[in-house]
């Protein structure tokens, strides 16, 4: 079971993102202030659960969270300032939508960018140590596979119903089949010499 606060006297919201290792479409983050006393044992590390499981988390986290919001970034801008400040930038536009300032963040990952005055604590794997953060992962990996499957109608020579936009085989091969769409990542390395065949499906 997952801790349900990082410091239990002050007003927390976990933030995580999803889509940071893609080769295309926008990179998602979530803020998420849960209230104290809430307990949930379903609550994980979105890479844990079914995708049947986090939609049914995501409309009980909506339902009980105090706040919660998801900021995107695009791939043009992605590609003009690199994927880790993009992330921290999803991260800020999620907690610029927050109905309930919080007073402490914590962060998935070991890097943050400062957001206005408010202390933050990073955590390494926090998606899976404290469920705040865990209710973000969720959020944020399900709002970007919903905008995924809306851009595979679009582009379905991708497979990005099935692939999210990572970089397997398949997504690679229609890469150098059929070149690049308005929404691929430029700065990124799409065809990588000597790798492009080893690359596993997810």
């Amino acid at each position: 079971m997952l801790l349900p606060y990082y410091n239990p006297d002050c007003l927390e919201a976990g933030c995580d993102e999803a889509g940071r290792g893609c080769l295309a479409g926008a990179v998602f983050a979530s803020a998420v202030i849960l209230p104290h006393g809430f307990v949930c044992e379903e609550i994980n590390d979105s890479k844990q659960l079914s995708e049947k499981q986090r939609v049914e988390l995501r409309l009980l986290i909506e339902k009980e969270a105090s706040a919660w919001a998801i900021g995107i970034v695009f791939p043009a801008e992605i590609d003009k300032i690199n994927i880790l400040n993009a992330s921290f930038l999803a991260m800020h536009r999620a907690l610029d939508q927050l109905t309930v300032q919080p007073r402490h963040l914590l962060i998935d990952g070991n890097r943050f960018k400062p957001y206005k005055e408010i202390p933050y604590t990073t955590i390494v794997k926090g998606d899976g140590k404290y469920l705040s953060i865990a209710a973000a992962s969720i959020l944020a990996k399900t709002y970007r596979d919903e905008y995924m499957m809306r851009l595979h109608e679009e582009f379905p020579s991708y497979d990005w119903k099935n692939n999210k936009g990572y970089p397997t085989k398949n997504h690679r091969k229609a890469i150098k089949e059929f070149g690049t769409t308005p929404y691929h990542r430029m700065s990124f390395t799409l065809l990588p010499e000597n790798r492009q065949l080893s690359i596993p499906d997810l």
